[in-house]
């Protein structure tokens, strides 16, 4: 089933698996270009910092939405046999770890690169040692809300409609084109006693952007009076609220999938 993910996404495609890193790299060198020098993102490597944080919350996107019409996909073939229903979001998430994995491969390749320019800098952080409890975090909330959402699409369309909406919202709730720091050191922060700051660290697709530059870029550069201020370092607290959050999502976006699925051949 994953193998058939990853051909039919690229079917008939000149570049093949090439557009799953194409893609993303184009949408954050323009978004970088113009951070840069448009809106006063003065922080070197830029785009390293934007993808850090872009490829995580692109695998949760995009394996939400590719398992939320898995079920209607292969409607066909569940009526005809069966087989562990659970199986087809499971490889649109799968599927989607693959590509995260060639995006930051990518990304490790631009650190490099730039690390060849200016070997001041070593590119890969001790923080790294912490990816794999990331992608474990990261694919346990991906798995349980693909669970969800392909279980009531498959009863609800409008449910994919929904959550397309909200992906593309949720996107602007992250720190991918601005910084954590922003947030942190805002006015409306600081005069909201930090409440502002603690509702904005309560989206679990935020702590997880926000974790994975931490753990594989270097600090933000301290900017001057108006800028950033200094840097926060790895939201611990906030992060093992997410952790704990992640698998009580997982085995609920599992139970309700389960509860569901013997209802699929059923629907009207």
């Amino acid at each position: 089933m994953v193998q058939r993910e990853l051909r039919i996404r690229y079917k008939n495609s000149a570049l093949g698996v090439l557009w799953s890193f194409l893609n993303p790299l184009a949408q954050v060198a323009v978004m970088s270009f113009v951070f840069s020098n448009f809106l006063r993102q003065d922080v070197p490597s830029f785009t390293v910092y934007m993808l850090a944080a872009y490829l995580p919350f692109i695998f949760f996107q995009s394996s939400v939405l590719d398992s939320a019409q898995s079920i209607l996909n292969q409607y066909g073939l569940i009526k005809k046999i069966y087989f562990p229903r659970e199986i087809l979001p499971l490889a649109a998430v799968i599927a989607n770890m693959i590509h995260l994995a060639i995006g930051f491969l990518i990304m490790f390749g631009l650190m490099f690169l730039g690390y060849l320019r200016d070997p001041r800098v070593f590119p890969f952080q001790i923080g790294t040692i912490y990816l794999p409890f990331l992608l474990i975090v990261s694919t346990l909330f991906a798995t349980g809300i693909s669970f969800i959402v392909s279980a009531l699409n498959t009863f609800y369309e409008d449910v994919k409609y929904i959550v397309q909406i909200g992906l593309y919202l949720l996107m602007y709730l992250c720190p991918i084109v601005y910084f954590v720091e922003q947030v942190a050191n805002s006015p409306r922060n600081h005069a909201s006693g930090w409440l502002l700051f603690k509702l904005y660290m309560l989206n679990p697709v935020a702590v997880q952007c926000v974790a994975y530059r931490k753990a594989l870029v270097a600090p933000v550069p301290t900017m001057s009076a108006g800028g950033m201020g200094l840097p926060t370092g790895m939201p611990w607290k906030y992060l093992a609220v997410h952790s704990v959050g992640a698998v009580f999502v997982f085995l609920f976006g599992y139970w309700l999938f389960n509860r569901l699925k013997w209802k699929f051949v059923e629907r009207p």
